[in-house]
């Protein structure tokens, strides 16, 4: 890792303050060509029910994808050259290509000189020259969901039919990198997941992923029969039982926990994983870049197939609807009581426990929606707490080497070699 952290993904190059918020577009709103049994977003359709039968009617039109990219572009500060469009589903390429060639044209029409950046979150079944040689043509930052080799990947990861889909995934991977496409991985951690740490994150070096985000399962379900969104936030206080597919804490603390040993012996400034320049940044002075660990969020709102604009990806339900991009503006909704108070709550509604912990600063109660868990008091708390707390207090030593050679403007990546000597020297008393 060089002394300047480099992120390559939207949220770390515009997530700096509520003036330069971020938005997660779902042109296809929840519509998905697969069935990922923990997927959180595919129920969302039930916000919807007029258009649940009729999953044609969830396409962005050509009005709201210009009103969208024409407030979006006005709504970023001037000083910055460069504005950042983050596409997701559902899954957006069963717009197909056409609907991605006019996204572009119309960023053009009003970017006023400024730079376009595009980045497309995909589950890679679509992905062919075609594509490949539109995403390198324009620059696109592809990042491709696949949660390990075959067989852990096709555990939960399977199409309508319930068939994997990791052989068609490897094809589009295989594609990318022939085309030269940049793509990075983000992967699904399930308790099934967490049991294979370096069999996850050396395939994963495989196939050229030299950025990785790993994204912890964590859900609840509603037991009663009338709830619309069975996957609820931690304001729900109904009956509840944990899904199937959810790590358990102490397994997530373990699968971080065995990568970063390995990570930190060989891959520093080679290969990036989120969680890890996250607590870097942290242990360096700096707030977390990513929305799960900083100390407020709300930085990054989440815009509907229709227009709608909500809160967050992760707070995509009708109590925390912003507005519509057609009737509202765009930066008064992100600037709103509303939102500014959701921001807040993420510090303010910790619990005791978190605020007097050693690792406040890199953690901060994880995120909101997660914060199910109970300490001892009953208050709430990151359903995550005992995983993240054995993760930041076993890499708490190596960090503060790396803290240390940064100030001393040297690379992070020498922390290497100081750990080759002292278990070399450690060795040899033996």
């Amino acid at each position: 890792m060089n002394t300047t952290v480099n992120f390559l993904t939207a949220e770390n190059i515009i997530n700096e303050s509520r003036k330069h918020f971020h938005m997660m577009v779902k042109p296809i709103g929840p519509v998905c060509n697969l069935a990922c049994t923990y997927c959180y977003y595919l129920e969302k359709e039930n916000i919807y029910e007029d258009k649940k039968a009729m999953p044609s009617k969830f396409k962005m039109t050509d009005e709201v994808l210009e009103a969208y990219v024409k407030a979006y572009i006005a709504s970023q500060p001037t000083e910055n050259p460069r504005v950042v469009f983050a596409w997701q589903g559902g899954e957006a390429t069963l717009l197909g290509l056409e609907f991605f060639e006019r996204a572009i044209k119309v960023q053009k029409k009003y970017s006023d000189g400024r730079k376009m950046e595009n980045t497309l979150q995909t589950n890679g079944m679509f992905i062919d020259d075609d594509w490949a040689k539109f995403l390198a043509k324009e620059d696109f930052l592809v990042g491709i969901s696949i949660d390990g080799p075959k067989d852990i990947h096709d555990a939960y990861r399977v199409n309508k039919g319930g068939k994997g889909t990791w052989d068609r995934v490897m094809r589009s991977v295989q594609t990318l990198r022939k085309h030269k496409v940049k793509f990075n991985t983000l992967t699904v951690v399930s308790d099934l997941t967490a049991k294979h740490p370096l069999r996850v994150y050396n395939f994963l070096k495989q196939i050229g992923s030299e950025w990785m985000q790993f994204l912890p399962i964590q859900e609840r379900k509603a037991t009663d029969p009338s709830v619309k969104l069975k996957l609820v936030t931690n304001e729900y206080e109904g009956e509840t039982v944990v899904t199937e597919e959810t790590v358990r804490p102490s397994s997530w603390g373990n699968f971080l926990n065995k990568i970063f040993d390995y990570w930190v012996r060989n891959d520093v400034g080679k290969v990036f994983v989120k969680d890890f320049d996250t607590a870097l940044e942290a242990w360096c002075g700096y707030m977390p870049s990513s929305c799960v660990h900083s100390k407020h969020c709300g930085d990054g709102l989440a815009l509907e197939h229709n227009g709608d604009v909500y809160s967050c990806d992760h707070y995509v339900y009708p109590e925390h609807k912003l507005g519509n991009i057609m009737n509202n503006d765009l930066k008064s909704m992100a600037n709103s009581a509303m939102q500014s108070k959701f921001g807040k709550d993420k510090f303010d509604t910790l619990s005791e426990k978190c605020k007097s912990c050693d690792y406040l600063t890199a953690c901060y109660g994880e995120c909101p929606k997660n914060r199910f868990g109970r300490t001892d008091k009953g208050e709430k708390q990151a359903y995550l707490c005992e995983g993240y707390y054995k993760y930041f207090d076993h890499i708490a030593p190596y960090m503060h080497v790396m803290r240390s050679l940064i100030a001393m403007k040297k690379p992070a990546s020498e922390i290497m070699e100081l750990i080759r000597k002292q278990e070399k020297k450690e060795k040899s008393k033996k």
